[in-house]
């Protein structure tokens, strides 16, 4: 009886009802709009698609919004696979989509968007058929390649395009449209006084650069009707010293306050390497960084205004609405890491949000695997198949799990919630493995609230967790498992490099938990993303630090997405050795060789980053001892937490 009282008191502002034109949102949450690559080679959403967007709906949010819809495909495409809305045979699984999507208890929107010259230039999202003119405001060249500028005959198309992908929106089922006007695409670059340099009634003023922009917003509401609500995604700063600045950005939201029935402000740039960490914010910004410049076009404009910004906590978001920052939040990654963030804040179980990492995992997949997946959240991605749950099993296992790391844990949670009968013991003295070294930098908290999450999981479970215990096979004979679970982890490399003993020398996990141990000039040997971070995590606490690596690249290992973010840091935190070979650890540093020549690196500590292998030997002798096991986590392959959380789960379903 009591968590029924506290459903939805404990955020009162964030689940209070919004009315937004003919639709009453139960909530302030909208799932923002994201398209990962499930699409079809024909422009059309697949079953993998529709699936995912379903599972947000089951998560409780009051709005769905599936994002960059291509309005106009022959000029507009700017990724490899996109939703194509002039495309033969795709209303089918549009409909699909906004059926499910309502089944589930939400309202279905999409967002229309266009890539203007990315859709004839190489993009973030691909450089599939981009032999097509890239159309843009002016003509100037990219480093891409050439942009020609548009016709005016071909500006009315579009125009004219935008509402017919409208009226097939609404035709299809979906209860809202969001016309994208920001983050470097068509309606941007027409309205940046850099790249419009037209001299028609397009170009000059601001006006005249929204006046593109405006006639699409007509369009579309001349195909929805007055009722229908219409969604505009601007920026509140370009972050450029020649782009729109934040009074620009006000000023557009004014000239739409009479044309749409919500305002989505967000900021910077898709296609700008240097920007998109901040457009979709890194670990190295505060959570919701971007929500001031909701707060800013807000004091202007009479229609509700929505914020985004790596949103993650409801407890910030319910203090957003309540203080009138924003009347709508909108979670992108955070409705990947759990698309039942809103429920479990409804139900008072904020404590039980995955987190998400801001790793960029997701990013990294829709492109590098045409699909999307989630460092913490195994299903993501996988929602079809997730439809089909398992049966229990008929027999009811006792299980041994060894190591608490995030492989171990996620594996313990999933198999006692089939009923098995769960021990996990760990040889220190806390659950969380490698996680606790990976979350200890000051940008790393997140990591931290994972480990807690998993471990509570764990308790909730009914896990019976026994710690300090180091497992040998000697241990397991006399546990006498019905199936053995082996998740020990990693260990780190120490190759033969003279020295490398010496005192002064501290491995790369020993320095993240205890970087008080670190004398004032830091050597990090080894550029990987452990090294990368190190560096940043080391600087931050007043150290001098150095990066020797023998290849050309730091982090060359990270994708690009995380990577973008992670180096500018690192330039600010370390001087950077590539190409650079270690030869010995001396006394007072180390002496490497560059360029063919010998050159010593001062430093009073060396820290040894130099990856980490699986220990094979230790788990043989492990599952020698029974005949049902399983090997998971680092000790199998080693990886990134994605990949331990992933063993961990879909291994807990085969038992």
């Amino acid at each position: 009886m009591e968590e029924k009282k506290l459903c939805g008191k404990r955020y009162p502002h964030l689940f209070s009802p919004l009315r937004v034109g003919n639709v009453k949102m139960k909530n302030r949450i909208i799932c923002a709009p994201t398209s990962p690559s499930m699409i079809d080679l024909n422009g059309h959403f697949t079953p993998e698609m529709t699936a995912y967007l379903e599972e947000k709906a089951k998560g409780g949010a009051g709005v769905v919004t599936y994002g960059e819809a291509i309005v106009h495909s022959a000029t507009g495409k700017s990724h490899n696979k996109q939703l194509q809305l002039d495309a033969f045979g795709v209303r089918q699984g549009m409909t699909e989509a906004a059926r499910l999507i309502h089944n589930a208890g939400s309202y279905a929107n999409i967002q229309l968007s266009h890539g203007g010259m990315y859709g004839g230039l190489a993009s973030v999202g691909g450089d599939v058929d981009k032999e097509n003119i890239a159309y843009g405001p002016s003509d100037f060249e990219m480093p891409q390649g050439h942009v020609t500028e548009m016709p005016r005959e071909l500006i009315y198309e579009i125009i004219e395009s935008y509402g017919k992908a409208a009226k097939l929106c609404k035709e299809t089922g979906f209860d809202m449209v969001q016309v994208h006007a920001a983050h470097g695409w068509l309606f941007s670059q027409f309205l940046s006084p850099v790249f419009n340099q037209r001299t028609d009634e397009f170009g000059g003023s601001l006006e005249n650069r929204a006046r593109f922009f405006m006639l699409s917003l007509d369009a579309v509401r001349n195909a929805v009707g007055p009722l229908f609500p219409i969604e505009a995604r601007i920026s509140g700063d370009d972050f450029t010293d020649r782009g729109l600045g934040m009074d620009d950005c006000v000023k557009v939201a004014e000239m739409i306050d009479d044309k749409v029935d919500l305002i989505n402000v967000s900021c910077g740039n898709h296609e700008d390497p240097d920007m998109f960490c901040r457009t979709h914010p890194s670990a190295f910004y505060k959570r919701g960084v971007n929500v001031y410049l909701a707060a800013e076009v807000k004091k202007h404009v009479k229609t509700p205004v929505a914020c985004v910004g790596s949103l993650n906590d409801p407890a910030q978001m319910e203090e957003i609405i309540a203080s009138g920052m924003a009347d709508v939040v909108e979670l992108g990654r955070a409705s990947l890491a759990d698309p039942y963030l809103p429920q479990k804040a409804y139900n008072d179980e904020a404590d039980d949000i995955t987190p998400c990492l801001r790793c960029y995992e997701c990013f990294g997949a829709t492109g590098e695997l045409e699909m999307v997946k989630c460092a913490v959240n195994p299903i993501m991605g996988e929602q079809l198949q997730a439809r089909y749950k398992r049966p229990l099993p008929e027999k009811k296992k006792k299980v041994l799990i060894v190591g608490g790391g995030p492989a171990g844990m996620e594996a313990a949670i999933t198999t006692a919630r089939r009923g098995h009968q769960v021990t996990l013991v760990e040889k220190t003295e806390k659950l969380g493995g490698n996680l606790h070294a990976a979350g200890a930098a000051y940008f790393k908290e997140d990591v931290q609230k994972l480990i807690k999450v998993l471990s509570s999981r764990v308790k909730k479970a009914g896990v019976k967790v026994i710690l300090n215990t180091e497992v040998t096979p000697d241990y397991i004979k006399t546990f006498h498992p019905d199936a053995l679970m082996v998740a020990i982890g990693s260990e780190e490399l120490r190759p033969p490099i003279k020295g490398l003993d010496s005192d002064h020398v501290v491995m790369a996990i020993e320095a993240e938990l205890h970087p008080e141990k670190l004398g004032q000039k830091v050597a990090i040997v080894g550029g990987g993303l452990v090294g990368a971070e190190g560096a940043v995590g080391f600087k931050h606490e007043g150290k001098e630090c150095v990066i020797i690596e023998m290849k050309s690249e730091i982090a060359e290992e990270v994708n690009s997405f995380y990577r973008g973010g992670l180096m500018v840091e690192v330039e600010k935190s370390a001087a950077c050795y590539l190409n650079t070979k270690v030869k010995e650890i001396l006394s007072t540093g180390v002496l490497c060789e560059k360029d063919g020549e010998d050159i010593i690196i001062e430093a009073d500590t060396v820290v040894c980053a130099l990856g980490f292998k699986s220990p094979f030997e230790k788990v043989d002798a492990l599952t020698d001892c029974v005949d049902e096991y399983y090997i998971l986590g680092d000790c199998r392959k080693v990886g990134k937490i994605y990949d331990a959380i992933n063993t961990g789960y879909y291994t807990g379903l085969r038992v």
